[in-house]
């Protein structure tokens, strides 16, 4: 090998040596937080109705996949979360037909919050969907969901429910 030659390999090996590491954005952050649910969910809604989640890790753990049983759905909902680049996002396809996209707003150690961008099979976005999502942790195996609805505009109060780590 050429001294020249020599002299580049061994600054490029130095180089990817020392190397530091950019800090995780707060997307993967967020997405981290999410798998860390990974299991079955038990709980009720704020009627007392059965709720029945759970999360898998899906497409080589780029996704995470959320399949929900609530009381008066006859057929589970299905939202997948994923990054897209640094920003965390959703799909929710829910039993109103429509499928509503959501981005994470806000995160931290004990709650992550999404809200609406856009959605598909919907004339517009004053069509009723779900427009936020909140997931409150309050330790490792117990949780908080808020889904607040929209429609014509204007928000609903939220449905809550309360769960509980099985699995």
């Amino acid at each position: 090998m050429k001294p020249g030659m020599w002299i580049l390999f061994v600054l490029l090996s130095a180089g990817t040596l020392f190397a530091v590491t950019p800090p995780a954005n707060k997307g993967s952050a967020g997405m981290e937080k999410m798998k860390s649910l990974e299991g079955v969910w038990e709980g009720k809604d704020a009627e007392g109705g059965p709720v029945h989640i759970s999360y898998k890790s899906v497409s080589g753990g780029s996704s995470l996949m959320e399949t929900m049983d609530h009381h008066d759905t006859k057929e589970a909902m299905v939202t997948m979360y994923h990054l897209d680049g640094d920003k965390l996002m959703m799909t929710h396809y829910c039993s109103m037909g429509n499928q509503p996209r959501m981005r994470m707003t806000n995160s931290s150690a004990t709650s992550v919050a999404f809200s609406f961008i856009d959605g598909t099979n919907m004339a517009s976005a004053k069509d009723p969907h779900m427009h936020k999502l909140v997931i409150t942790w309050k330790d490792k195996d117990h949780i908080r969901h808020e889904w607040t609805m929209r429609s014509e505009g204007k928000d609903a109060p939220p449905v809550v429910f309360t769960l509980e780590r099985k699995s």
